[in-house]
């Protein structure tokens, strides 16, 4: 009796007399057998085939669809295929399963040509672009409505946010502007020794730290370091929903996120600059002396001579500006997750690639400017 109901649970096939009989359990648990013979079954010879189901006893999608997927290969085969004796039940569920499936794969899409492509990344650019200003218009109007209103300012955000940017960068920062002073130094030392122009190394190294490469090396180390940081933080709670609750109790992003930041990045970056400033020179003065005999007391004489108070102030100009480009892109980026842990990755990516990308095309338009204005 056991061995009866397993093979009437089981769907089976035979050919008999030029037709086909179906019978047993076509269901999902009993058709996995007769999937593995219908490859190589041998059908009647004959364009005309009739396929017998009346003795089915049940019937579901998965059998179904295997019996719709047989009839559609024996017509690709030239054959006229006719189903009889199938339950009106059965028959209804074969006819939506015809309806909805498709034996053929789609057509691939063509790839895109170059000029499609170009036109694709160019709108995506734009929209992006787009999308930015509008960030930024947003942050303006909310930086105008918090200075028309202070009370409106959350400093301890700004507190948290100065400390973990600017407190917690100075090592890293000032290392690193110590041996780009070295460096330049160590560069400049053997071609200044040829013109017995020792002297001159407080010039190179002061002018080239304090207008350029301090503030652009800070910036750049910032980029990296917190706008980051940003992106992570804000794309994180993005993923979370945690925005999404801020926004229904009424708290905007804007206020508690990206003003914080942003004041506490114009801030603190200006002054890193100047610690920058510092550290650059002390890493030059000590190199001058290793190298080129330049006592401390003749660099520092020397860099009162060399270096204008507009020099100095040309590089901290910058910094306030770079500082906002930073903690925005930052902030946008991090708002531009979609959802998922790989998109956070992603988006925390560009924004330290834009970071970087928009503090060196602003920082060539300051030296466009300043030349045109003789400064």
């Amino acid at each position: 009796m056991a061995a009866e109901k397993i093979v009437q649970s089981m769907a089976e096939i035979d050919a008999a007399d030029g037709a086909v009989r179906c019978s047993g359990a076509w269901t999902v648990r009993g058709i996995a057998r007769l999937e593995q013979r219908l490859p190589a079954f041998p059908w009647p010879a004959g364009n005309d085939l009739v396929i017998d189901c009346s003795a089915i006893s049940s019937f579901d999608t998965s059998g179904a669809w295997v019996l719709h997927r047989t009839v559609r290969l024996l017509e690709r085969q030239g054959r006229n295929v006719q189903t009889r004796g199938l339950r009106p039940e059965f028959g209804a569920l074969l006819q939506l399963v015809a309806a909805r499936a498709t034996t053929s794969r789609p057509a691939a899409a063509a790839a895109p040509g170059v000029l499609a492509g170009i036109g694709h990344w160019a709108w995506h650019g734009m929209h992006g672009l787009f999308d930015m200003l509008a960030f930024v218009g947003e942050s303006a109007v909310a930086l105008l409505r918090s200075v028309l209103q202070p009370h409106r300012i959350r400093w301890r955000p700004i507190l948290r946010n100065l400390q973990t940017a600017g407190f917690e960068a100075l090592p890293i920062t000032g290392l690193l502007s110590f041996l780009m002073g070295i460096v330049i130094a160590y560069q400049g030392a053997d071609q200044l020794q040829r013109f017995g122009a020792n002297i001159f190394i407080a010039d190179l190294v002061g002018l080239s730290m304090l207008r350029e490469l301090a503030p652009l090396l800070t910036a750049i180390i910032v980029a990296g370091r917190s706008g980051s940081a940003y992106a992570a933080q804000i794309g994180t709670m993005k993923v979370t929903e945690e925005i999404d609750a801020l926004r229904t109790i009424g708290i905007g992003t804007q206020e508690l996120l990206v003003l914080p930041k942003m004041i506490a990045l114009i801030i603190a970056l200006p002054l890193l600059t100047v610690y920058c400033d510092v550290t650059g020179l002390l890493g030059g003065m000590l190199m001058a002396r290793s190298k080129l005999d330049v006592s401390f007391d003749v660099f520092i004489n020397r860099l009162g001579d060399a270096i204008s108070l507009s020099s100095f102030l040309t590089g901290v100009a910058k910094a306030p500006v770079f500082a906002a480009i930073i903690a925005l892109v930052g902030c946008f980026q991090g708002l531009q997750v979609s959802g998922s842990a790989d998109s956070v990755g992603r988006q925390t990516t560009v924004s330290v690639v834009q970071s970087i990308f928009l503090v060196i095309v602003a920082d060539a338009l300051f030296s466009v400017v300043f030349n045109w204005l003789k400064i």
